[in-house]
């Protein structure tokens, strides 16, 4: 899944899932031409399978069913406490497909969803419709990658495509593609947009291997950054969350030591930083399904609702990266997340 080949996926879902309601959707029918062996049954709801108790992440990990469905009621959420606005008063989401083809052990979807197989909500154009009607009324900052990586499904839907098309309509809408993709047939194919930010998700490459599985390794994701600053993209670098490991300062210090001799770092629009943390409710359901995780058992300390490292290990290694990154692009261009 590193560098993901041309017809990768034909053979990746044996099983499609798709509501009845949709089945003779436009991109229901793109989506399914692109698995001509897959065993296509029709339900009512998606719920009806994604939302079954008992389910196994680990297990459906291995063997990953596809669902098409349609996204009801509110379509776009308001950004939550323990993401990054970048300084935007009006921030948003949305959940345009849930759940991912990477398999981090650490990923909050573990914990916010009961299954490990992947939805596309094949209705975008009534999320771009409620989108258009919020920027009648003001600006709007837009993640569009959180509840997935549009990146690493791009050959499945084409989404970050048809975003991209919308956002160059639309002077007041910028929207945040975030991944940990190295999807270099779209960043060599992709034209620039000032309104939309390809954010890349940074590990030291020990964290990568131990706990990242399946993604790009760093080397390859830093590749795709610095073609697609190259083209003029707005890019910008997320280390975050930063994740604790034995000797942890070498591997950041070494991982910036890379970024540097790949990425002109002039030309990123900002970065972000901070540590691991999560919703206690989250953390709860991925021990569960991660018994034997040491991302997952640390020993964090809980703040209200949420869980975290605690204070004085936050502290080191966020003020460690904030200060070498200060050394290597202005302050104003760094974004810390606070408690």
């Amino acid at each position: 899944m590193k560098n993901l080949k041309k017809d990768y996926f034909k053979s990746f879902f044996s099983h499609i899932y798709v509501e009845k309601s949709i089945q003779n959707h436009p991109r229901t029918q793109k989506i399914l031409e692109k698995f001509p062996h897959a065993a296509i049954i029709g339900i009512d709801h998606y719920k009806d399978v994604f939302c079954r108790s008992r389910q196994s992440h680990q297990l459906q990990h291995c063997a990953q069913k596809l669902i098409l469905a349609a996204r009801q009621g509110p379509l776009l959420y308001e950004g939550a406490p323990v993401c990054q606005s970048f300084g935007n008063q009006y921030f948003y989401y949305v959940s345009c497909a849930m759940n991912c083809i990477f398999d981090c052990e650490y990923c909050y979807l573990k914990g916010m969803y009961p299954s490990a197989n992947i939805v596309v909500f094949v209705n975008l154009e009534d999320i771009f419709a409620e989108v258009g009607q919020m920027l009648e009324n003001h600006p709007l900052y837009l993640c569009i990658s959180y509840d997935t990586d549009l990146l690493a499904l791009e050959q499945i839907t084409g989404y970050a495509q048809e975003w991209c098309a919308f956002a160059a309509k639309h002077e007041n809408l910028k929207i945040e593609i975030r991944t940990k993709c190295a999807n270099r047939s779209f960043v060599q194919s992709v034209a620039p947009i000032p309104g939309v930010i390809y954010a890349f998700t940074l590990s030291p490459q020990a964290v990568i291997e131990a706990f990242e599985h399946r993604t790009p390794s760093l080397a390859e994701r830093l590749s795709c950054a610095a073609e697609l600053i190259r083209a003029g993209c707005p890019v910008r670098l997320c280390f975050d969350p930063m994740i604790y490991v034995p000797d942890w300062r070498q591997h950041y210090e070494a991982m910036l030591e890379q970024v540097c001799r790949m990425i002109d770092l002039e030309k990123i629009v900002d970065v972000s930083v901070g540590t691991f943390r999560i919703s206690q409710d989250y953390l709860k359901n991925m021990r569960k399904q991660e018994p034997d995780s040491a991302v997952i058992w640390f020993p964090f300390q809980k703040e209200g609702s949420y869980c975290h490292y605690p204070n004085d290990l936050m502290e080191q290694m966020e003020c460690f990266l904030t200060e070498q990154l200060e050394g290597k692009i202005p302050r104003e261009k760094i974004f810390r997340w606070k408690i």
